[in-house]
């Protein structure tokens, strides 16, 4: 594991525009002195540092607050590219999973809305609380249903609610 005093020393960090860029890259390229670190993996920005990956998101935390994050990394904005420090606060497994977008594969067009062909046709609501898939109620339009999962997730979810 990098030392912050490390981190310090090879990389700065721009709160504002999220990104990293080399002071002291880690080998010998000193063409890399004032280049932005780090190159996007599935999605992310990861840092190679002593050949160790880091999550320029995990990196960013432990570079402004001294210390590694408890658990996870939650990019507000569901952006995760986006690792500008205003976006990016601590999170639980759980809060990290209610701020997440709406599946790609969802047909209804809204998280949390399905079409439940058993019960006449009707649209279902569903949340996920503490790891199990509950169901607030069938509703006639799947606009209703959405209105349902919005109210139940703000009450379940707090700040991490998205709809």
């Amino acid at each position: 594991m990098i030392t912050h005093h490390d981190l310090l020393s090879m990389l700065q960090y721009d709160p504002e525009t999220g990104n990293f860029t080399w002071l002291r890259p880690p080998s010998n390229k000193p063409h890399w002195i004032g280049a932005i670190a780090g190159s996007k993996v599935r999605g992310r920005i990861r840092i190679m540092i002593y050949r160790k990956s880091y999550f320029a998101h995990r990196l960013a935390w432990f570079y402004v607050h001294g210390a590694w994050p408890s658990s996870l990394i939650d990019h507000i904005d569901g952006n995760p590219l986006n690792n500008r420090l205003s976006n990016l606060r601590e999170a639980t497994p759980t809060q990290n999973q209610a701020n997440k977008r709406r599946c790609k594969r969802n047909r209804s067009g809204f998280k949390g809305v399905g079409k439940c062909p058993r019960v006449g046709g009707k649209w279902v609501a569903r949340i996920r609380i503490d790891g199990r898939q509950r169901t607030i109620g069938r509703f006639n339009t799947p606009d209703s249903a959405y209105a349902a999962y919005l109210s139940a997730a703000r009450e379940v979810h707090g700040d991490f609610a998205r709809g």
